[in-house]
């Protein structure tokens, strides 16, 4: 006769914290697993090739999108490329145009400033107008040192010619004995004597013993010379015959015309010239009517100023008739 054990008793945990709440969680977990993962080996292997693909997928979309923007980069730099020449020669046309536009431009703005500035033609007429009657004078200063100036003839007649200049290129001669004064006009010289002067005008009148040489004309009495005007001086020196400077009239009073053409040097004592080749003034370096000098801005007597010592002027005439009282 089997005698059976007595059973033990099992105790069943209560809805207790613990007990209930890890029976749970262990159903749950269980029981996810047995949906996502498959139970058998063909599952598996289904499941492995589903990602496989996927990831394939992927891979193949990625690569996808880095070739399509692989594709345009470079399509950007070719068409940047085949397009560089045409933009380049655009570009050089923009310049060539911006440049002659430029030029355009500085030329309008230098019109007026070329209207006051003669050309080589019209200097090289002005020189021939006046070389033969223009001559360069050589003498010494107060202290026996070279001193050069112009000086050109207002009249002749048969047996001599008269000659003005700047008194500050003879003033030398002024006392007795002075220097010697020669006129020299290329390879022709001759002496010249110191006829008269007058010094607040820094005038001097020169006689040679050479008839019938040829004069320059005078501008007539009423043209009147007006501001900006161009004004030239010529200096009895040069390859041409004479040399020129040019300038222009800065004021016109009664003392004289104020220019900036140079007057120094071999043009002290030049004819001051208009456009036409007639002079109105006398180039004066020393004449300071004002009471100053400067070095840009010199005053040129006023040829019909010689007529008050110097020269002797008929009421009406358009050249003077001879030599003032000598001194």
């Amino acid at each position: 006769m089997r005698t059976e054990a007595p059973e033990t008793p099992t105790e069943t945990p209560g809805p207790g914290k613990n007990g209930g709440r890890r029976r749970r969680r262990g159903g749950d977990g269980s029981s996810l697993r047995q949906r996502v993962l498959p139970r058998t080996a063909l599952g598996l292997v289904t499941l492995l090739l589903a990602a496989s693909v996927g990831f394939a997928f992927g891979g193949t979309v990625l690569y996808a999108y880095y070739q399509y923007k692989l594709d345009n980069v470079e399509k950007r730099v070719n068409d940047f490329i085949e397009g560089f020449e045409g933009r380049r020669e655009s570009a050089r046309k923009e310049i060539a145009a911006d440049l002659a536009d430029a030029k355009t431009d500085i030329r309008k703005e230098l019109e007026p400033i070329e209207q006051l500035r003669a050309s080589g033609d019209t200097l090289k007429d002005l020189i021939d107008t006046v070389k033969d009657s223009t001559y360069l004078v050589e003498t010494q200063d107060e202290f026996g040192q070279a001193k050069v100036g112009s000086a050109f003839i207002v009249t002749s007649d048969a047996e001599k010619s008269y000659l003005v200049t700047a008194l500050s290129v003879v003033k030398a001669s002024t006392k007795r004995p002075g220097p010697a004064i020669t006129l020299r006009r290329g390879e022709e010289k001759f002496g010249a004597t110191l006829h008269t002067w007058q010094e607040e005008r820094d005038l001097a009148l020169l006689i040679v013993d050479k008839g019938s040489l040829p004069r320059i004309k005078w501008a007539p009495a009423g043209d009147k010379l007006d501001f900006g005007q161009r004004v030239f001086v010529v200096a009895g020196v040069g390859g041409a015959g004479g040399s020129i400077t040019q300038g222009s009239v800065a004021d016109v009073s009664a003392a004289g015309i104020q220019h900036d053409a140079a007057a120094t040097g071999a043009f002290a004592g030049g004819p001051l010239l208009n456009s036409k080749g007639e002079v109105v003034g006398v180039a004066t370096p020393d004449y300071a009517p004002l009471g100053f000098t400067s070095d840009r801005i010199t005053f040129a007597s006023p040829i019909r100023a010689a007529c008050e010592k110097v020269l002797k002027c008929p009421e009406g005439a358009t050249s003077p008739g001879g030599a003032g009282e000598r001194r």
